[in-house]
């Protein structure tokens, strides 16, 4: 073999023995990251993991000669620089709340559960027939802001003449963050009554969405609570409880995700420090609460871009390459930590099929053609809650419904108006409680 060829083996060799080298420090970095959950901002993992790289270097070197003895921390270096980068905040770690929106006030309400929270109120500009009671919003998340889409659809029910209040559950928008123990499922349902006590009219309608839907079926599984509601409609929910979330089923048809263009514009998944964060945290590696970031710079770091295919699973196939723009990047806002520890919350609680059978509030379930819900999360509602009246089955739209295209604004809330003022419905009663078997065996 030529000289210059076995040169090259050796050179090629060295380099491949230093890129494992780097390799196999990274990830000693990650595993101490997540056996010590992101300590002293990863720095505890970071100092371990360049105190035994340092440590095998001089091992490896200890019978070279000088200039042979640094050619083992050349890795180490390397790796200490990598990893630097996941200690280091890029983001601010103060929380900054979005800017106030133009086109309605924000309110900060204190609730007796401790919580400070941001109210919307849309007062009905209809000027014949006003509903009586007060109409109020929970949106999706669990702990994100309400979007400027779901703020239009607002203005839509208070224009049909309903009083609308709508508030961020603690920790998202505007909303005060909370220590993150504190974000439980049982936590939201509780503000929930709290809110309806601070509002002081009585009897509330409620519309819950999504994760918000959770919190309005979990709330009429508990009687101290149900007595505020008068009237509730459940759009879309996630699961319900524990044995809910555990159950195998299949989702609606065919939605965008996968199909739509990639989302535009900075993502905090790009940065190292996040990227870790945020990954380690989606796989269960690092607690909602961990040391690595803190709650307010993570929500400050995460963009809308993070949620990458998530906002394309709200829209149906045909939908694709159309998907209205969501939200504002300035009103934007979602906490990653906190809705993963409410999420867990959810998954380790028992089922509250029990006390849901007792219900007595007239309850309205929502379901979409394209949900990117499992089915069972909603059909488990309608099976177990025995004051659910109606379910309206909306064709043409995904997991959100209102979503500005093709008058779908105008068809859902024909469908909740027409509930909450007893009305007929706009579309078939689908499916029923006994037709539960056969619309999961359609797959619908």
């Amino acid at each position: 073999m030529p000289l210059s060829a076995i040169r090259f083996v050796r050179l090629a060799g060295r380099l491949l023995t230093a890129l494992a080298a780097v390799t196999a420090l990274v990830v000693v970095f990650l595993a101490l990251i997540a056996l010590t959950d992101g300590a002293a901002s990863g720095l505890a993992a970071w100092s371990a993991t360049l105190a035994a790289g340092t440590a095998l270097a001089l091992w490896r070197g200890r019978r070279r000669g000088r200039p042979a003895r640094l050619a083992p921390f050349l890795p180490v270096a390397v790796a200490a620089a990598l990893t630097a980068a996941v200690c280091v905040p890029t983001a601010p770690t103060a929380r900054r709340y979005p800017p106030a929106l133009p086109f309605v006030a924000t309110q900060h309400w204190s609730l007796a559960t401790g919580s400070r929270v941001a109210v919307y109120h849309y007062p009905p500009a209809h000027r014949g027939a006003r509903r009586p009671l007060p109409l109020v919003y929970l949106n999706g998340g669990p702990v994100r802001g309400i979007s400027v889409l779901d703020h239009r659809f607002l203005q839509l029910l208070a224009r049909r003449g309903y009083d609308v209040y709508a508030y961020e559950q603690a920790g998202g928008g505007r909303s005060d963050l909370l220590p993150m123990s504190q974000y439980t499922i049982s936590r939201s349902v509780r503000d929930l009554a709290a809110f309806v006590d601070r509002l002081g009219r009585g009897k509330v309608d409620v519309l819950g969405f999504s994760s918000g839907g959770v919190v309005l079926t979990r709330a009429l599984a508990d009687p101290g609570v149900a007595a505020r509601l008068h009237r509730a409609v459940v759009a879309e929910p996630g699961p319900m409880d524990g044995p809910t979330a555990r159950v195998a089923g299949h989702r609606g048809r065919t939605s965008a995700r996968g199909l739509a263009p990639a989302m535009t514009g900075p993502r905090s998944t790009h940065v190292p420090r996040y990227a870790v964060a945020f990954g380690l945290m989606r796989l269960g590696l690092l607690t909602p609460g961990t040391a690595l970031i803190g709650q307010a710079e993570g929500d400050n770091a995460f963009t809308a871009a993070d949620l990458g295919s998530d906002t394309a699973s709200a829209y149906c196939a045909r939908d694709a390459h159309r998907i209205p723009v969501e939200d504002t990047a300035q009103n934007f806002s979602f906490s990653p930590a906190a809705s993963l520890r409410v999420q867990q919350t959810v998954r380790d609680s028992p089922s509250i099929a029990p006390q849901l059978r007792l219900s007595r509030t007239p309850a309205m379930l929502m379901i979409a053609e394209c949900s990117s819900q499992l089915r069972q999360w909603a059909t488990a509602v309608l099976a177990d809650d025995p004051a659910v009246r109606r379910t309206q089955y909306m064709p043409g739209v995904g997991h959100h419904m209102w979503n500005g295209l093709d008058g779908n604004n105008d068809r859902a809330a024909a469908a909740i108006t027409a509930f909450l003022e007893d009305e007929p419905a706009p579309v078939p009663d689908y499916p029923t409680r006994a037709g539960i078997p056969a619309f999961l065996h359609d797959r619908r």
